[in-house]
């Protein structure tokens, strides 16, 4: 035997057991999270990995087996014990960011939810006629008010044009611009979703450039539907073109086939559109004539994860109808945040709503709030801070593009704690915090911290510079 395979043989014999493991010192703050039943099989489990580790790796990783499970153990038991989802600071300045949960719920939202969430409430029953009711009441009514046709509600926004096409296109053709096509993240592609929902792709026009008369040409017997996609996660520039909303709706219409529109981000105001490029209010669409319209409900709108759809009456009741709606709808917590959210733009006080309020912050705060951040921090001690010109990013897939004035704070990397350390002591800070890095340089951006995370950002930001000559 080789000593390598002794030494081996040494450790698989030196593992300790299971009944060990649980009378050692750390095994009491595990039972105080768990039961020993449950802490007993993460013991079995942690021993087992290391045993297999120890079949393939080198045994001189492996120096102390009982320390080596424990540590095991004590990762299992915080994973079980705590929630992995946790609040973080974004000081990335990325307004909707997907990874990140998209847009903040305003506090009526989560006071909406805190008051459903706990006990019972009347998602479908209607309390005047003691009888059963429908849970689109409860938001469908507030978005007619505001869009003046009827609406539904599903997951998300994928949902809901895989529901309209699913419903309206299922074994027929809709004809869509190539340049439409587009991938939306982790993977996930339009025509991939599109083609789910049973209907034919007619692809029209090229990557670049598509007109009128590409969909025109492409109309036949199959046709059920001409479909127009937000561009979402991408700009392209130079010769370009598609057919506006109207020449769309005028062809529709002479062929008497519906126009779905999918306008991604769900912008609900004028004033907020004429300052987003390329980005049209959901009511200027339907009053344009296009039948139905889908968009998000945590974009540009500022409430929960949610797919809305929203048209013509009679295609609306159809899509109600169709089995897959109930596969899709949503819960009792999403409607209570987005009812909430749908209250503030109703009452006029959009100022309720996180992100609208962060879009619209005014240069001249955040510079003020940039210079006395900047300054505490140079107080305690952190050199290397200044306060920079920069921008800060709507995000949330359909807008990427979209970037608003804003003043950073910048850190210099130094010695000791480049900027890429100090970025990753700020992620393992509780919260963590998001920041942006560029030419060794933190970049921190108030746009997306309220003011009530301003004292944990700087505690965090104090951590992270002390851990200059420990080795971070």
């Amino acid at each position: 035997m080789s000593r390598r395979n002794g030494d081996r043989a040494a450790l698989l014999r030196s593992l300790p057991a299971v009944d060990q493991v649980l009378q050692s010192e750390a095994a009491a703050a595990w039972l105080d999270c768990l039961p020993r039943d449950r802490v007993a099989d993460l013991v079995r489990e942690a021993i087992g990995e290391l045993r297999e580790s120890l079949l393939m790796d080198k045994p001189s990783d492996y120096r102390d087996p009982l320390r080596t499970v424990e540590a095991k153990v004590e990762g299992l038991v915080q994973r079980l014990s705590k929630s992995s989802l946790r609040p973080v600071i974004n000081a990335s300045g990325v307004i909707l960011h997907t990874n990140l949960g998209r847009a903040p719920l305003g506090q009526p939202a989560v006071d909406a939810i805190s008051s459903i969430a706990g006990g019972y409430c009347n998602l479908e029953y209607d309390t005047g006629k003691g009888q059963r009711g429908k849970r689109d009441v409860h938001c469908g009514s507030l978005l007619q008010r505001l869009l003046g046709v009827p609406a539904l509600i599903v997951n998300n926004n994928a949902a809901a044009i895989f529901l309209v096409l699913h419903e309206l296109v299922r074994d027929g053709e809709v004809i869509v611009s190539r340049g439409e096509l587009v991938e939306i993240g982790d993977g996930f592609r339009i025509p991939d979703i599109l083609e789910a929902s049973q209907a034919q792709l007619r692809e029209v026009g090229s990557t670049n450039r598509t007109n009128l008369g590409d969909y025109r040409n492409a109309l036949g017997e199959r046709t059920r539907a001409l479909l127009r996609i937000h561009p979402s996660n991408f700009k392209q520039v130079g010769f370009t073109g598609r057919p506006t909303v109207e020449q769309l709706v005028a062809l529709a219409r002479s062929a008497s086939l519906p126009l779905i529109e999918d306008l991604g981000s769900g912008c609900l105001t004028d004033e907020l559109a004429e300052g987003i490029e390329g980005e049209p209010p959901v009511a200027q669409s339907i009053k344009a004539g296009v039948n139905l319209v889908t968009f998000s409900g945590d974009k540009l709108l500022g409430g929960p994860q949610a797919g809305i759809l929203a048209g013509d009456a009679d295609l609306v009741a159809r899509i109600r109808r169709n089995p897959l709606f109930r596969a899709l709808r949503v819960d009792k917590l999403t409607l209570a945040a987005l009812e909430a959210t749908l209250h503030s733009y109703l009452a006029g006080r959009e100022d309720e709503i996180p992100a609208l309020r962060f879009l619209r912050l005014p240069a001249q705060i955040l510079s003020a709030r940039a210079h006395q951040l900047s300054e505490r921090l140079a107080d305690h001690g952190v050199a290397g801070c200044e306060v920079i010109a920069g921008e800060s990013l709507l995000g949330g897939g359909s807008t990427p593009m979209q970037k608003v004035p804003s003043p950073l704070v910048a850190i210099e990397g130094r010695p000791g704690l480049t900027a890429a350390a100090l970025e990753s002591c700020l992620r393992a800070h509780s919260p963590p915090v998001v920041v942006r890095v560029e030419k060794n340089r933190v970049l921190l951006d108030l746009r997306t911290v309220p003011e009530s995370q301003e004292h944990e950002l700087v505690a965090a930001l104090l951590d992270a510079t002390r851990q200059e000559g420990t080795g971070a």
